[in-house]
């Protein structure tokens, strides 16, 4: 058997759809959802700590570990107006003034529904962005901001959507996934993996504000051995959707047994 021919091997927190080719199947018309999120950060006694929220089990991605944030309304956007819709592709989407800025406060809004803290979203720093592939009707392009939150607030969990929190270290939490005592999708996977590469919040904080943020139009594709993989701008692989292909790398391979980074190409 090939390695085209092999079975997938879904990593349970590999959130995609079935792995198709573009222009295979019924094309998806609908746009993706705006979204925001954002990583508050603090300095703990090893170094930066973030704020994850676990999501109740009973909702959409239910269990999950999260940053705080969700869809953007329509009242977020400057003058409750939202606008023409979204564009299709996640650069279109993230390169929009009016739209990010709604995206801002959306973080903010939700960071008070979820954790009972007040932000200002003119501290946050937006350094990412992604958009799922196009393979689901439903699917969210969420804008990604960082902020500092001053130690005195207190975390105030709703209880419904949020049941549980913890400030943790990006390494920590990274090794908490890898031992699968936590989950999270890859998006939160990477961006742990970008926060642990500084040592305090000031360092990180003024590192996303000298770079553009990074946006990640995620395709997938799948190994010779049947591991599904999420690759991104740069890949060897990124315009065919085949993991397969030699080359630069910058992906997630969401193997069973773990996720696996693979980067030669993107700074972080």
């Amino acid at each position: 058997m090939s390695g085209k021919d092999k079975p997938e091997e879904k990593h349970k927190n590999d959130p995609y759809g079935n792995l198709r080719m573009p222009g295979e199947g019924e094309p998806i018309t609908e746009p993706p959802i705006p979204a925001a999120t954002v990583v508050l950060l603090r300095d703990g006694p090893s170094g930066v700590e973030t704020l994850m929220l676990r999501k109740n089990k009973e909702i959409r991605f239910g269990g999950m570990w999260v940053f705080p944030g969700g869809r953007i309304d329509a009242a977020d956007y400057p003058g409750g107006n939202p606008g023409d819709k979204i564009a299709m592709d996640g650069a279109s989407a993230a390169s929009d003034e009016h739209k990010t800025a709604a995206a801002r406060n959306a973080a903010a809004r939700e960071t008070h529904e979820e954790a009972g803290l007040h932000t200002d979203p003119e501290d946050f720093v937006w350094f990412s962005h992604w958009t799922p592939p196009p393979i689901t009707p439903k699917r969210f392009t969420t804008w990604f901001f960082a902020a500092r939150v001053p130690e005195e607030q207190e975390i105030v969990i709703d209880g419904g959507e949020i049941h549980d929190h913890r400030w943790i270290s990006p390494a920590d939490a990274l090794a908490l996934h890898a031992a699968r005592e936590i989950d999270f999708v890859p998006p939160t996977w990477v961006t742990l993996h970008y926060l642990a590469s500084r040592k305090s919040v000031d360092n990180l904080l003024a590192h996303f504000a000298s770079v553009p943020p990074k946006v990640y139009e995620t395709h997938l594709g799948k190994t010779e051995e049947g591991h599904r993989v999420a690759l991104w701008h740069g890949d060897a692989g990124y315009d065919a959707w085949d993991a397969s292909v030699e080359g630069h790398r910058h992906r997630v391979v969401m193997a069973k047994d773990g996720f696996i980074f693979e980067n030669t190409i993107e700074v972080y």
